[in-house]
């Protein structure tokens, strides 16, 4: 089973990094663009406040949003406020957070998220720490993909890896860091391309983050993946 307790801490130390990354911004770069096409920092910031809250109403047996319509409301109606006041939102979504995966439960009971995604509720955390790691770097501000902690990164990939499985958009996938090696995409009816590169790129291919530094794939492009 997911070790709940210890994604918990790594969401403490994750969410710690990011808070003191962000207080070193003004006002004026948190409304400069983020690296998500069409947000700014304060798009991200807004909804990483918002998904802390969300994924408590998920452990607590609730929608994680009301409607796609009011997440994506509440994300605009947030994004351009003041330095101070996203600070302190994500403090105190962090803090509910942490409170609602502190409280006893039954961490092997299945929880629904978005798009009615099922999931353990075991999950949760870790799930959490990936938005808090993705979206630091998504932030812009001279944390990169390379700055994550290799164990989240091997986490990561197979977590994708396992997202894209079965798939049959896409081709039958072989992925290698030069180490390790997951698989992917759909049942082997096909030749497997393989796909080369470090943790972070083949993260960052999976995520959608690649940015200038993308793995190789033996065929010479990439198959093409959906979005997350």
């Amino acid at each position: 089973m997911t070790d709940h307790v210890r994604d918990l801490a790594s969401v403490r130390e994750a969410t710690e990094r990011l808070l003191t990354a962000v207080a070193e911004l003004d006002n004026a770069s948190v409304a400069e663009a983020s690296r998500l096409p069409g947000w700014s920092r304060g798009h991200v910031l807004a909804h990483l406040a918002r998904n802390a809250d969300a994924l408590v109403n998920v452990l607590g047996g609730r929608p994680m949003y009301a409607t796609h319509e009011i997440r994506d409301a509440d994300i605009e109606r947030d994004a351009p406020r003041a330095l101070d006041v996203h600070l302190a939102d994500l403090r105190a979504s962090h803090a509910r957070f942490l409170a609602a995966g502190d409280a006893p439960a039954d961490w092997s009971r299945t929880v629904v998220l978005r798009n009615n995604t099922e999931d353990s509720a075991s999950r949760i955390p870790f799930r959490r720490w990936i938005e808090v790691e993705l979206h630091h770097v998504d932030l812009g501000i001279g944390y990169g993909l390379k700055d994550l902690p290799e164990d989240f990164t091997a986490r990561e990939i197979t977590f994708l890896a396992e997202r894209y499985d079965g798939l049959v958009d896409v081709p039958p996938t072989r992925l290698t860091d030069g180490t390790r090696a997951w698989r992917t995409g759909r049942a082997a009816d096909a030749p497997e391309v393989t796909v080369t590169g470090s943790g972070a790129e083949l993260l960052g291919w999976l995520a959608g983050r690649s940015g200038a530094s993308a793995p190789v794939a033996d065929g010479g492009l990439l198959p093409v993946l959906p979005p997350l």
